[in-house]
């Protein structure tokens, strides 16, 4: 819905993460950070540039593609655990010539697993694809406001996959709003698998929502469903910082072991833009209860810092 607590927040495509807020523009500085920026932003674009160029034989035709980069480095420790970094990065290349249809898309960040939730970050279970690096090529066809019918095809730890999916909003009043997003997936190695994504979104306020999550998943690669229900609430301080309370709870049923509670995890997310206007920063304390740790309480925090790259 149009109207969240996160009324400033990049508005995302595929709608897979709303919990990116927007801070207030600034006047570029020529210091070393905007020179980075500048210069990575730059690559990004001849890059594009240089890709998109092999689908017009005349250069007077030549368009501009958009390309946007993401960079994230994190350090998420926990008990036993002290030593838990992360660098991720995602790029995606808009082709003009496709009519923004066609979407290149590069990255070995968890926005695209397909275990994942909206709003997720920590604590997530591992999956077939996880640690990896995928390429793949995205077909749009349809993109409105309150829907998104998209096909993917790529390649991943080696694995080359196929993924179809369906995403349609709708917004009962100012306060009320539902998402569904049914999608199926197949893997060479690990087969044919499905996943079906529901989403309650409640706007107690014009800063404040209440956000509930319902996951569930198959594939030939276990058995069983997995399943995951999400309670999220969200709250905006300013047009620079938000925050973020959430409760995850994980397992499956219909297994060999029959319905089993893998995880909790609780945690809170404070989100905030500072320094430039492309650069955020979380803090993230949460606790996890795991079933293999006999639902012991395990305490961890996340930190981490990212940029976002674009060529205006």
């Amino acid at each position: 819905m149009e109207n969240s607590c996160l009324a400033q927040q990049q508005k995302n495509e595929d709608n897979e993460e709303k919990f990116i807020i927007v801070g207030t523009k600034e006047q570029a500085e020529h210091d070393w950070m905007e020179k980075l920026h500048t210069n990575v932003s730059d690559t990004v674009f001849q890059s594009a540039l240089w890709f998109d160029s092999f689908f017009t034989e005349d250069d007077t035709q030549q368009q501009d593609p958009l390309a946007t980069a993401r960079i994230r480095l994190a350090w998420e420790p926990k008990a036993g655990d002290w030593n838990e970094y992360k660098a991720k990065f995602r790029l995606r290349v808009k082709l003009p010539h496709f009519k923004d249809k066609l979407d290149l898309i590069l990255s070995d960040d968890d926005s695209d697993n397909i275990n994942r939730i909206p709003l997720e970050t920590v604590g997530t279970t591992p999956n077939i694809n996880d640690e990896h690096i995928a390429a793949a090529v995205r077909f749009v066809h349809t993109r409105t406001n309150t829907k998104i019918i998209d096909q993917r095809i790529g390649i991943s730890s080696g694995d080359i996959f196929y993924r179809a999916r369906y995403q349609q909003h709708f917004v009962v009043n100012k306060n009320h709003a539902f998402k569904v997003e049914p999608a199926i997936y197949y893997y060479l190695d690990d087969g044919l698998g499905a996943r079906f994504l529901a989403e309650y979104e409640y706007q107690l306020n014009l800063q404040e929502q209440l956000r509930v999550n319902y996951s569930i998943r198959g594939s030939e690669s276990f058995s069983g469903i997995r399943w995951k229900h999400a309670f999220y609430h969200l709250k905006q301080f300013s047009l620079a910082d938000a925050g973020a309370i959430g409760l995850v709870v994980e397992g499956e049923r219909n297994g060999s072991r029959g319905f089993v509670i893998d995880k909790y995890t609780l945690s809170y997310r404070y989100r905030f833009n500072a320094v430039k206007s492309w650069l955020f920063f979380d803090v993230e304390p949460f606790l996890e209860w795991p079933e293999n740790q006999d639902y012991k309480t395990v305490p961890g925090i996340a930190f981490r810092v990212e940029g976002y790259f674009t060529k205006d």
